[in-house]
């Protein structure tokens, strides 16, 4: 079954926030060029909570996954394509792509299974996928039949 949350729900609004957060606090007191934050999507299965990030430009070699409790961070840089070697023989018309160092966090339910997080890149696009912990599966109970029960309490 697919559900659609809609952009008031919680976790939307704390993405949101964090987002916020990260923009302030990425683009530095200087007032130096705009902060990169990649956009991030996180969706839960029935089994896993999974992550997309947009991480256009970014050599995946440069781009760094850590958990340490409950925190999944990504982190990484991204390159300016500008050459910068030679400035007198260079004139810029636009330059509007956001470069840099940028680190996104996002802090996971408490039952995960941290051991086996797996991720992939692909095309710009970053999928890591968390699994939940067994305690945090769903898991049918089995309902004992009434009449058995009465004929044991008499």
């Amino acid at each position: 079954m697919h559900t659609t949350r809609s952009l008031n729900s919680t976790l939307d609004r704390m993405l949101t926030l964090n987002r916020a957060i990260d923009q302030a606090f990425n683009a530095g007191w200087t007032g130096e060029s705009r902060a990169w934050v990649p956009a991030i999507d996180v969706v839960e299965t029935k089994d896993a909570y999974v992550m997309y990030a947009e991480l256009p430009g970014v050599d995946a070699s440069k781009a760094e996954i850590t958990f340490e409790q409950n925190v999944l961070t990504i982190r990484g840089a991204k390159p300016s394509l500008i050459a910068s070697s030679n400035q007198a023989e260079l004139r810029v018309f636009a330059a509007e792509r956001a470069i840099g160092s940028f680190e996104r966090a996002i802090r996971l339910p408490e039952f995960v299974d941290g051991d086996n997080i797996e991720a992939e890149f692909s095309n710009g696009l970053l999928i890591v996928r968390v699994p939940k912990a067994q305690a945090a599966q769903v898991r049918r109970i089995e309902i004992k039949q009434g009449a058995r029960r009465n004929a044991e309490i008499n």
